[in-house]
């Protein structure tokens, strides 16, 4: 499939031009309150800046992180290695949580016998989604990511 045509990547797209477009009126209100005559006008637009500022830091991160993860989920596709988790399913189709643990453990292991490898971490952030720690899966691809990237 097309990176083009995957859902996420659209919406990514779309939310990132939202932001963009009110970050702009953001920065309006800041170049506004900037020309103000009063000293508090001025410093409001000083501390109205920030913001923008922030949000573009935040999203160039967010792409970041996510173009990071597509080349290391293309690298795993291409060598048959992609996280896949079996086990008992609910009628949902999500792991029962007993499976979810036991995928949890396996990847846990797997980081603490190659703490240096991204793949660990990559699989071990997937087990964190099944387990339903979304702030931990989150910090383990960060990880991964910063392992991927880092100079071998």
């Amino acid at each position: 499939m097309s990176v083009m045509r995957r859902p996420a990547f659209m919406a990514a797209i779309a939310t990132t031009v939202l932001a963009a477009l009110l970050l702009g009126f953001v920065v309006n209100i800041a170049v506004a309150l900037l020309q103000s005559t009063g000293m508090v006008g001025k410093l409001l637009g000083v501390l109205v800046l920030i913001i923008p500022a922030i949000a573009v830091w935040f999203l160039v991160n967010e792409w970041r992180l996510g173009i990071t993860v597509q080349r290391m989920a293309a690298r795993l596709e291409e060598e048959d290695r992609l996280p896949r988790h079996d086990g008992e399913r609910s009628p949902a189709g999500r792991l029962t949580e007993q499976a979810a643990l036991d995928v949890y453990e396996i990847a846990r292991q797997g980081v603490e016998l190659a703490p240096d490898d991204w793949v660990a971490w990559f699989h071990l952030a997937f087990a964190y989604d099944e387990v339903k720690e979304k702030a931990e899966a989150r910090k383990a691809l960060r990880h991964a990511a910063a392992l991927f990237r880092a100079p071998r």
